[in-house]
């Protein structure tokens, strides 16, 4: 369970218990009144069980608090939103999550991205993204769509040239020297980076590999300043809260100030492609790096 997801059943058991005490009630008498174990109150109250809406219901009702119905149902369905399984999310393949994406995308001005291993899907070259969902299908052992799903991705991309939307994508150096696919993907995929760090709409940047240590985080997506995406092995979670969302914004600020924008970065980039380069010219047989 992640982290922010625990925090976020805490915060709903410190208002839930506040309900009861505000009605006078302990907790064995409001667990008696509603039929509960005896256990059930305290394991909702200290976050370790999410109550379902019914639970909610009869929780207020019993406290005279019916007019917090409506808000705390609203918590109890965020919570449950914010944590969602990447194999139902991919039970029908690569292409639903692709359309989910575009659609999210869509509808955001301004996207901020940060990356510490891998480019962005939204920059993919085809190649590269073929790598990278032939090794989600396996892992993860879902439908085999691979064509559609890579096709979905490209879709994504029509948006870097449509519209008045912006983004701003910073990269931890790492994620030019991780092979996906072979050394001829890596070439193919560092020489696109250098072409759409050009467009006007986009803000690149890359955090060198040397660079001090300064905040906590992982790959994490920023739709404007409505809704946060941090991908794990396990899930994807999608936080809303605006107390939430105002720290990826300081750590994003932060990991922004660490990294290196224009020709600086460009330069970066240049030397992970010309080493790539290198390394597939050496290929005899066209094989390379990360084959499987």
């Amino acid at each position: 369970m992640t982290s922010s997801v625990h925090q976020a059943r805490e915060a709903l058991g410190q208002r839930l218990r506040d309900v009861r005490k505000d009605a006078r009630l302990m907790g064995r008498q409001l667990a008696e009144l509603a039929g509960w174990h005896s256990s059930k109150v305290s394991k909702i109250e200290y976050g370790k069980q999410t109550p379902s809406e019914d639970d909610i219901r009869v929780w207020c009702t019993l406290a005279s608090a019916s007019d917090q119905i409506p808000e705390l149902i609203a918590t109890v369905r965020h919570i449950e939103a914010m944590y969602v399984e990447w194999r139902r999310m991919l039970g029908a393949g690569t292409r639903r999550r692709q359309q989910i994406s575009r659609d999210l995308e869509a509808q955001t001005k301004l996207m901020r991205w940060y990356e510490p291993l891998l480019i962005p899907g939204i920059l993919h070259t085809a190649e590269y993204a073929t790598a990278i969902m032939r090794r989600v299908i396996d892992f993860y052992g879902i439908a085999d769509d691979l064509e559609s799903g890579v096709a979905g991705r490209m879709e994504r991309q029509q948006i870097l040239y449509r519209g008045d939307h912006r983004f701003h994508i910073v990269i931890a150096e790492q994620a030019l020297h991780t092979t996906v696919g072979d050394a001829a993907v890596m070439v193919g995929q560092l020489d696109r980076i250098l072409a759409v760090m050009a467009l006007p709409r986009m803000h690149f940047g890359v955090i060198p590999v040397h660079a001090e240590y300064r905040v906590p985080t992982n790959q994490f997506i920023m739709f404007d300043d409505r809704l946060v995406q941090v991908e794990t092995v396990s899930a994807e979670l999608s936080i809303s809260q605006p107390q939430e969302i105002a720290l990826y914004l300081r750590a994003f600020a932060e990991l922004d100030r660490q990294a290196v924008h224009g020709q600086a970065a460009r330069e970066l980039v240049a030397a992970s492609l010309q080493r790539f380069a290198e390394v597939s010219s050496s290929e005899p047989d066209g094989q390379g790096l990360g084959r499987a």
